[in-house]
């Protein structure tokens, strides 16, 4: 089973610890093992087969997001935001290909990814040509992982980080979009790196 970059780091000593605990106290040493063995599971990292064309799931999860902003310069864009629950698969990937133009990270709290507070919550931005993608930490997530850099070139549905215990990713779409290319509805589960959000009117 492949796992996302990191995972032996938060598991192993977790593991370790459990294994010479079972000596002294089995009962919490079983009981850490099965927690080691939970953040294995958790950043599990499947292969993905990514259909030919179309905006892709940037993670597994239920779309909780579906509304139209407006920009400081008055332009209005979509935003589409899928919530990652605790069972979900938490490893993101691309929604297009492209340049990586930015990555910023912003500090914040760390409130329920699927309340308006989310909106506050430490999140990181990655854009792609006109596309941003934002990870946002919830509750229980205190890390976010970014898999890419700046200036380097990625592929639709490549991996492009992932966030540990948590919580949201939403892909804000450029401002040729309109809401007659979405392909999803609120509540809608999808699979990242296979289901198409949108139709790029564009191409």
């Amino acid at each position: 089973m492949q796992l996302a970059p990191g995972t032996w780091r938060l598991a192993g000593p977790v593991v370790a610890v459990g294994a010479v605990g079972l000596i002294l106290s089995p009962l919490v040493g079983l009981v850490l093992i099965l927690l080691g063995l939970g953040i294995i599971w958790f950043h599990r990292d499947p292969e993905r087969s990514s259909p030919d064309a179309g905006v892709l799931a940037p993670a597994d999860g239920t779309v909780t997001v579906l509304r139209t902003e407006q920009e400081a310069t008055g332009a209005e864009r979509i935003r589409l935001g899928v919530f990652m629950n605790i069972t979900d698969v938490h490893v993101n990937r691309a929604p297009v290909g492209g340049e990586i133009t930015t990555i910023e990270h912003v500090p914040g709290g760390h409130w329920p990814a699927f309340t308006k507070d989310a909106e506050r919550n430490e999140r990181a931005h990655i854009d792609i040509d006109q596309f941003r993608v934002t990870l946002t930490a919830g509750t229980v997530a205190r890390r976010i992982h970014p898999h890419v850099s700046e200036e380097s070139n990625i592929e639709r549905g490549e991996r492009i980080g992932h966030v540990s215990f948590g919580s949201r990713a939403d892909v804000l779409l450029p401002e040729r979009f309109e809401l007659s290319d979405i392909e999803v509805a609120m509540g809608a589960t999808v699979r990242a790196g296979e289901s198409i959000l949108a139709v790029d009117p564009g191409r």
